[in-house]
């Protein structure tokens, strides 16, 4: 397991590692570093058949979303050591050990002071991804590395173009409700973007 501590070495912040290596060795987790999935930032998968509990992240997120990630993750195995199946995937337990897992780092003094904000007022009511609170989306941003940043869809001026991962080129349009409506360059079809979607623009702008 002392391998373990070099990698965390390189993926998390220096106060955290050896708070999360002691949580590795306890649980006898098998952490594996994927490459950046679009649909998740990591993920969780119980004991079994002799095989250890396993969580993978993603290798891009910046140390701090490394962190807020792998806790997410470590919360879900102590829910099904202690309920297997019997507990939500993201319900009350999941919230609750969540919380409790990430006790320890506080004290720490890990987080910038805009990220150790928006992380508290998350965890009174954690959701299934950080992502999805736009505070804390937008704090974890600013620390993302120049090579991955981007900009979201909620930053650039109506009007402006942007392609996405698939090399797909859009028009931003207006605002609606929590989506925001782009039309489609390639097949002329409306789509409807989640704000913190990720995006490249195509030309210089001004970023809100």
């Amino acid at each position: 397991m002392q391998q373990y501590r070099e990698v965390l070495q390189k993926y998390l912040p220096e106060p955290a590692v050896e708070e999360v290596y002691k949580s590795i060795v306890q649980n006898k987790i098998h952490l594996r570093i994927t490459k950046n999935r679009r649909t998740k930032l990591g993920d969780y998968r119980p004991a079994f058949n002799g095989q250890p509990h396993r969580i993978s992240i993603n290798h891009n997120l910046n140390t701090y979303a490394f962190l807020i990630t792998l806790i997410h993750e470590i919360a879900h195995l102590v829910v099904f050591e202690n309920f297997k199946q019997k507990a939500r995937p993201h319900g009350k337990e999941w919230k609750y050990y969540f919380r409790e897992l990430m006790e320890p780092y506080w004290g720490l003094k890990i987080f910038p002071h805009e990220i150790e904000i928006a992380l508290k007022n998350y965890l009174k009511n954690p959701s299934a991804s950080s992502n999805a609170n736009l505070t804390l989306a937008r704090a974890l941003k600013k620390y993302d590395a120049e090579d991955d940043k981007g900009f979201f869809i909620e930053e650039l001026p109506e009007n402006s173009q942007f392609t996405i991962h698939n090399g797909k080129t859009f028009k931003r349009l207006e605002q609606r409700r929590k989506r925001i409506k782009c039309l489609c360059l390639d097949n002329k079809k409306l789509y409807l973007f989640d704000p913190l979607t990720k995006v490249f623009p195509l030309t210089s702008i001004d970023i809100k």
